[in-house]
């Protein structure tokens, strides 16, 4: 079962590679990826959204998000898993940006892309900008599968370990909220 899903997910990488690489998307994607180094793009969003009262819940929590999906992702599953980088298994692979981290599962960026974006989505007042968060996420974990650093099984589990932070975020503010305006009063 497992070398079915590995053979599956080299050769989703390979046909990402050889159909749909371009010098533009290249170009894009090698740009975009490398935003969400070490969720420093997600981390400046969410601290600039703590600078206005009408945002302020969003960074913070997409804040407390992120660090719950640190926590999962680079504390425990990727050491847990110990899954290594698709470049190194799939023959014929050629990533496009330097990782650094052996660990591939699960994306790290994907994760915080998620958390953050989902939090972000939860706030936001309107339609097109909850949209724009999550649209955001998913090009954070298509550029992961595009420059060949991440085996899609990899992005999806990302994916799903940064949406539950998101919700477990929201639950705490649930939790949380009430006692921090009693302690205003």
């Amino acid at each position: 079962m497992l070398d079915t899903l590995l053979a599956l997910d080299g050769a989703f990488l390979l046909w990402v590679q050889d159909v749909l690489r371009t010098p533009a998307l290249d170009a894009f994607f090698t740009a975009f990826t490398q935003l969400g180094n070490g969720g420093l793009i997600y981390i400046a969003l969410s601290v600039l959204l703590l600078l206005h009262p009408r945002t302020r819940r969003a960074g913070f929590w997409a804040l407390i998000a992120m660090l719950f999906g640190l926590v999962c992702t680079n504390l425990i599953l990727k050491h847990l898993v110990g899954r290594i980088r698709p470049w190194l298994v799939v023959e014929g692979l050629t990533p496009l940006v330097v990782e650094n981290d052996p660990l591939s599962f699960p994306s790290g960026h994907t994760c915080a892309a998620f958390a953050a974006g989902v939090t972000w989505a939860r706030y936001a007042k309107f339609k097109w900008l909850k949209l724009l968060c999550v649209v955001q996420a998913v090009l954070m974990g298509f550029s992961r599968i595009y420059v060949g650093v991440h085996f899609p099984t990899d992005v999806l589990a990302g994916c799903a370990v940064g949406c539950f932070c998101a919700w477990l975020a929201w639950k705490v503010s649930l939790w949380a909220g009430p006692r921090w305006k009693e302690r205003r009063t």
